[in-house]
């Protein structure tokens, strides 16, 4: 038997389309998939009903697998299982060690079990069966026959379906990969827009043999994913690595807040924060992460001047004199926020979100940013980021947690 490759996911239901309910599966398939050496090659969304014949039909001429997910319930748009046995021409035969696992399952409950609830105990002929351990409706596996690939069926709601994939159809999807050369790296890289970053590298990656390169453009963020055989990603990781160091955050599914903690611990060092702008998101993003208790000492919303002078000592003469979105304010904010503190570190943020406040001098989303340290002088930054108000505070957290990373390593 020759190993499987193409893999298209089919996900049924209307209220998928409608945007009632958020489709995950996509996702979670395709994360199980790749270390078994398989790639989902597509993926559609159709409604319940008999467009799920015309959807099979479709995808068998070009794939090896169809994950189809949805409509194997007991009502009476639940039709994935009748439609399936009819284009494979396997009958449906009815399985009592099915329904006898969904009626105790109801008895444990305390509920009743409705007639029409034993559809889901009938299997097309010759189908494997994958036991559902948190629901009712099983799964099932239908072997590749008369141009019809293999199809594996699974229940719509992820809690049934996730447990379900990994426990019973991963062994058997991964038997039928057999050995795939198939290797995967992101490095996720900030500082950088994704023109920059092309411009920097994509070529020459482009000219490795065998290399799948694409990028993901994020607010303050641009990932560079590299696909192919070993050797290709080997090759392009060099390259990368070489060219882009300064600006690789990591090459894990982590956010910059996750490294900058990290950071933090692995040098025993401290933070604070004075925000203004940003409005508390920075320390918000800190906080999110798990163990953050260890590095972080505090954070300042200073968002008034009032709060800026009681606060962290910011002078009223120097308010006065150079207003609130200025550099020295900035710095006086860092410094105020690393004295009251003690800790190792403090950032600061001051600038203007908008839509109004904004001058010749200072328009709409300037922002300083400052950043005091243990030993060494402060250090300001002044950046321009003309966007709505949830962009800015953003982008301008980012901003502020790369100085932060750059200062920690010495870049």
């Amino acid at each position: 038997m020759s190993s499987v490759t193409r893999v298209e996911v089919l996900n049924t239901g209307t209220e998928l389309l409608f945007g009632s309910v958020i489709n995950t599966h996509l996702s979670f398939l395709a994360q199980q998939l790749f270390p078994i050496g398989l790639r989902v090659q597509r993926q559609s969304t159709i409604p319940d009903g008999d467009s799920i014949r015309d959807a099979i039909t479709e995808s068998a001429s070009r794939c090896d697998v169809i994950l189809v997910t949805g409509g194997l319930g007991p009502t009476t748009d639940d039709i994935t299982r009748e439609i399936v046995s009819e284009m494979t021409g396997r009958p449906l035969r009815y399985d009592d060690s099915i329904l006898q696992k969904i009626s105790k399952r109801f008895k444990q409950r305390g509920i009743t079990m409705t007639d029409r609830t034993a559809r889901q105990a009938f299997v097309p002929e010759g189908a494997a069966v994958l036991p559902n351990d948190h629901g009712t409706a099983p799964g099932l596996h239908i072997e590749a026959r008369n141009g019809i690939p293999h199809l594996f069926l699974f229940p719509g709601p992820p809690r049934e379906l996730r447990p379900m994939f990994t426990t019973y159809a991963l062994p058997i999807l991964r038997s039928l990969a057999g050995k795939q050369d198939l290797h995967a790296r992101t490095y996720r890289t900030t500082g950088l827009g994704e023109s920059q970053v092309e411009r920097i590298v994509g070529n020459r990656l482009l000219a490795i043999p065998g290399l799948e390169l694409g990028y993901c453009a994020r607010m303050g963020e641009v990932d560079v994913r590299v696909i192919g055989s070993r050797t290709a990603v080997e090759s392009a990781a060099q390259l990368i690595e070489d060219e882009l160091a300064p600006y690789i955050v990591t090459t894990e599914e982590k956010d910059l807040e996750d490294v900058v903690v990290e950071l933090l611990k692995a040098n025993k060092a401290t933070l604070a924060i004075a925000e203004s702008c940003t409005g508390g998101l920075l320390a918000n993003r800190i906080t999110d992460v798990p163990g953050a208790s260890l590095v972080f000492v505090e954070g300042n919303v200073t968002y008034s001047n009032d709060a800026k002078m009681r606060t962290l000592d910011v002078s009223a003469e120097l308010l006065s004199n150079v207003g609130a979105v200025s550099e020295e304010v900035a710095r006086a904010m860092a410094e105020g926020a690393l004295k009251r503190s003690g800790a190792t570190y403090a950032l600061s943020t001051t600038g203007i979100a908008g839509p109004d406040g904004g001058t010749d001098q200072k328009p709409v989303g300037t922002v300083f940013i400052g950043l005091a340290s243990r030993g060494s002088a402060t250090l300001i930054e002044k950046e321009f980021f003309p966007t709505d108000r949830p962009s800015f505070k953003r982008i301008c957290t980012q901003h502020a947690l790369e100085m932060l990373r750059r200062k920690i390593l010495g870049i």
